[in-house]
């Protein structure tokens, strides 16, 4: 994991006004030089449905372990993406991936061995099907050759039956989700 030398307390945030909270964000991130000075490359996303039921997961509002919470609406702030910083995303069916995930946390751990963050409460992850310790990084290596060009139905089902899913291109991510529900 990397993390950028963005201090968060350096923000105004809260809790529950979503929108003047992007809005803020939105004019900081011009300001300290994080975005383009105007905000050009940043975009206010409204997430919502017809019936004002949207569930999101790890917000602090929530009262439940798991951080889930039924919102109306939300608002997230997305930046467009610079050309050395390509998102592509690993999808892995949840079955799958319960059964070959596997991290004994060494990727938070600094030179000398200490955490980089406390790490949860849970037992280190090992995997059920080869118990492997640590396969994180077969996860999160992404690399454009390795994307698959065209979403075709070995990819939906590469999806179902290969260990580390299928790496897909962020051009292709909301296609990939509509050929699923399809």
């Amino acid at each position: 994991m990397t993390t950028s030398h963005l201090d968060i307390s350096q923000f105004d945030h809260t809790p529950f006004y979503c929108e003047e909270n992007v809005y803020m964000l939105c004019k900081k991130l011009g300001l300290i030089g994080m975005a383009d000075a105007d905000g050009s490359d940043l975009f206010a996303v409204f997430i919502s449905n017809e019936k004002k039921q949207v569930p999101l997961w790890n917000q602090k509002a929530s009262k439940r372990a798991d951080g889930i919470i039924l919102w109306d609406y939300h608002v997230i702030c997305i930046q467009k993406k610079k050309e050395d910083y390509q998102r592509f995303f690993r999808i892995v069916h949840a079955p799958t991936f319960l059964q070959s995930f596997a991290s004994d946390r060494r990727h938070m751990k600094n030179s000398n061995g200490n955490w980089i963050a406390p790490p949860p409460a849970h037992d280190p992850i090992v995997a059920d099907d080869d118990g492997s310790l640590y396969n994180l990084d077969e996860y999160i290596r992404m690399n454009a050759v390795d994307a698959v060009t065209q979403l075709q139905d070995d990819t939906i089902s590469a999806v179902f039956t290969h260990k580390y899913g299928v790496l897909i291109s962020e051009s292709q991510l909301e296609d990939f989700f509509s050929l699923l529900s399809g």
